[in-house]
């Protein structure tokens, strides 16, 4: 995932935010980060990288500090533009290609388990209770935690779970990108006031 400002690209590298993570003694993944930071964007969260950080903490139980809250809150920036992009420019941050199928796999479940956990950190605020969604994005979000549970199958060939691998990563994206168009569409592109509770962690 990227970030074109002014000619610079923002690049956000996979290991070294693993590194970050290791130092501060941390054992949640990058992609965890990421599919939360998506879900909270995904269920009306302001696209405000402090608000996006504290949400995020709370919702995945991770307090951030030093250069690691600086990519958080740079990746949440990142997040939001990506998921307006007319060219669909949303990304879930994952391993590299090169990395085994089985801890991308591992990657991909432990993203959808954060994309739940920061679309149930907004679903529960007071301004969200009521709202309601399309049986699309239910039938969404039932899909996404089944991904949450994602293995590679034994059986099959390293060419039918690197195929498979591709595939869900694809519809995933798509299905994120429908469900913030959604919420987006509900609220007219407005978003919940943030109160003081949201910037203390």
């Amino acid at each position: 995932m990227y970030d074109e400002t002014d000619g610079d690209v923002q690049v956000f590298d996979f290991e070294e935010i693993a590194n970050y993570l290791l130092e501060q003694g941390s054992e949640v993944s990058p992609a965890e980060i990421h599919g939360c930071l998506s879900g909270l964007l995904s269920a009306g969260a302001r696209p405000l990288p402090e608000l996006g950080l504290n949400k995020m903490g709370e919702a995945i139980d991770l307090t951030a500090h030093g250069e690691l809250a600086d990519q958080i809150m740079q990746l949440y920036d990142t997040t939001a533009a990506a998921l307006t992009d007319e060219e669909y420019g949303f990304y879930p941050l994952l391993p590299e290609e090169e990395a085994d199928i089985d801890l991308r796999t591992t990657a991909l479940a432990n993203w959808c388990q954060g994309f739940l956990a920061g679309f149930a950190q907004m679903r529960s605020d007071p301004a969200n209770l009521n709202r309601e969604w399309s049986s699309d994005a239910r039938e969404i979000l039932e899909d996404i935690a089944a991904m949450s549970q994602a293995t590679v199958g034994e059986e099959e060939s390293a060419d039918e779970s690197e195929g498979s691998y591709v595939e869900v990563v694809e519809y995933l994206r798509f299905a994120v990108i429908n469900l913030f168009s959604e919420q987006h569409a509900l609220t007219d592109g407005e978003f919940p006031e943030p109160g003081p509770q949201d910037f203390l962690h």
